[in-house]
C-alpha cells in the first residue's frame, strides 16, 4: 500500500482527504502557504451526501456540536414575501436519506477537520508553505516552494483551490468565463434581524434578475446571507473584496422590506464575480492528481462545492487503500470515478440560474404559476435525490477504463 501522500492546500477538501487517509493508515503531509489558519467567515451547507463523509470520518460527535441543523427550507417571492415550503428538512432528511442535511459557520467546519488531522498526525500541516514548482519521475513527486524548501512524497494531491498552482503547472491556465452574475455575501447577527426573518431553517427569495439564499449557523446566532444578481459589473473572482451595504441595498431595490432589513444588518458585505470552467477532460498526471476546486469548480446554485471536495477525499482514500500497490492506477480510478459525477454537478449548477433567476417572477400571477411548477416539494425532490442519495462509502471502486 502507498505509505505516504502530500497534498497541497489545507482547506476543507485538502484536510478531508488528509483525514480520510490518515483514517487508512496512510501517512500525509500538508503542505499551505498561508501562515495562519483562518477560513473566511461564512456559512456552508452540509447537504447528506457530504455529511454521511463527515459521519464517517469519525466527526459525528463534532457535528452535534458545531452544526446547525435546519428545520427545512421555504421560498419566499421578492417583493411580496409570498412563503410557500419547498424542501422539509430535519428528521426527514436523515429517514431519506440516512444522513442530515447541516449549515456551518466555515470556520467551524474547517476547525473540525482541522483538529481532527493534528489529533490523528501531530505537526501534519506546514505553514508558510507556497508551492513554486513540481517534477516527478517514476519514484515520486519532489516539491519546490516559494521560500526555498523542498519536499517529496511518493504521491501528490492538489487541493489548492479555484487558482490552483498544481493545476496550472500540470494542465497551463484555465480559461474561466463569466456568467454575467455576481453574488453578495455575509453574516447577520440573529439580534438584528429577531422576530422578522427565519432563524431556525432556510430561505430562498426568488426574483426575475436576481435570487437570495439564507440559512442559520452556530445554532442560530448568526444568519447567512448569499443574494446573486444579473450584472456585468464586478469582475473579480474573489472572497474578500468588501462592498458597501448602500451597493448591495441598491442591487436589491424594489424587494420586500425583510430583504432590506438583512441587508442593512449583513457585517461585512462581500462581493464577488461567479465564474464558470468547463470541467476538465483529465486531473491525474502520473503520481499528480486534484482535488475538489482545483479540478471542479462549481457555480454555488445546488450548494455542491464543498460536499464535492468531501466527496472526492473518501474516494481517492478508498482508491489509495484498495489499489495502493499501483498507485498510478488507484489515482487514474479515483478519476474515472469522479470525473463524471463532478461534471454533471458543474454543468447542473450552471443550468440551475435559468430557474432561480426567471422573468416570468416578475408578475405575481406569473409567479405563482412558476413557483409551483419549478419549486414544489415533489419536483424538488426529484431534482435533488441524485445529489443527496450519493454514498461516497459505499459507491463500488471499479477499475478505470
Amino acid at each position: 500500500m502507498t505509505q505516504h501522500v502530500a497534498i497541497i492546500g489545507a482547506g476543507i477538501g485538502g484536510l478531508a482527504a488528509a483525514l480520510a487517509l490518515l483514517r487508512r493508515g496512510i501517512d500525509v503531509d500538508v503542505y499551505e502557504q498561508a501562515t495562519d489558519l483562518k477560513e473566511v467567515g461564512a456559512g456552508i451547507q452540509t447537504t447528506p451526501n457530504g455529511s454521511r463523509v463527515l459521519l464517517e470520518l469519525g466527526l459525528g460527535d463534532e457535528l452535534q456540536r458545531h452544526a446547525t441543523f435546519s428545520k427545512g427550507k421555504d421560498t419566499y417571492l421578492w417583493n411580496t414575501g409570498q412563503k410557500r415550503p419547498f424542501m422539509p428538512l430535519g428528521e426527514q432528511s436523515v429517514d431519506s436519506y440516512g444522513a442530515p442535511y447541516v449549515t456551518f459557520h466555515r470556520a467551524d467546519l474547517h476547525g473540525m477537520l482541522l483538529r481532527a488531522v493534528l489529533q490523528a498526525k501531530p505537526g501534519a500541516v506546514h505553514l508558510g508553505r507556497q508551492l513554486d514548482a513540481l517534477s516527478q519521475d517514476g519514484h515520486g513527486v519532489r516539491m519546490r516552494f516559494v521560500d526555498g524548501t523542498e519536499a517529496t512524497a511518493p504521491l501528490m494531491v492538489g487541493a489548492d483551490g479555484i487558482h490552483s498552482r498544481v493545476r496550472q503547472i500540470l494542465l497551463g491556465p484555465d480559461k474561466p468565463e463569466f456568467t454575467g452574475c455576481m453574488a453578495w455575501r455575509g453574516l447577520i447577527p440573529a439580534e438584528a434581524i429577531q422576530g422578522a426573518i427565519d432563524l431556525v431553517g432556510g430561505s430562498m427569495w426568488l426574483g426575475p434578475t436576481a435570487h437570495i439564499v439564507t440559512y442559520p449557523v452556530r445554532q442560530g446566532k448568526l444568519l447567512n446571507f448569499i443574494g446573486m444578481v444579473d450584472q456585468d459589473n464586478w469582475l473579480i473572482e474573489s472572497w474578500n473584496a468588501a462592498g458597501t451595504t448602500e451597493e448591495c441595498l441598491a442591487d436589491f431595490a424594489g424587494w420586500h422590506p425583510h430583504v432590506q432589513l438583512m441587508v442593512r444588518n449583513i457585517t461585512i458585505p462581500y462581493k464577488w464575480a461567479l465564474m464558470v470552467r468547463a470541467p476538465l477532460e483529465r486531473w491525474t498526471e502520473g503520481r499528480i492528481t486534484l482535488l475538489g476546486d482545483a479540478c471542479h469548480s462549481t457555480l454555488p446554485f445546488l450548494s455542491q462545492g464543498a460536499n464535492m471536495a468531501l466527496e472526492d477525499g473518501l474516494i481517492l482514500a478508498r482508491c489509495l487503500q484498495a489499489y495502493g500497490d499501483d498507485p498510478g492506477h488507484a489515482l487514474r480510478n479515483y478519476e474515472s470515478l469522479r470525473r463524471p459525477r463532478t461534471a454533471n454537478i458543474t454543468r447542473s449548477s450552471a443550468e440551475q440560474v435559468r430557474r432561480v433567476h426567471n422573468p416570468e417572477l416578475a408578475d405575481p400571477a406569473g409567479a405563482q404559476r412558476y413557483i409551483e411548477r419549478e419549486w414544489g416539494q415533489q419536483q424538488v425532490e426529484e431534482r435533488y435525490r441524485w445529489i443527496y442519495g450519493y454514498d461516497a462509502r459505499t459507491v463500488e471502486l471499479e477499475s478505470a477504463a
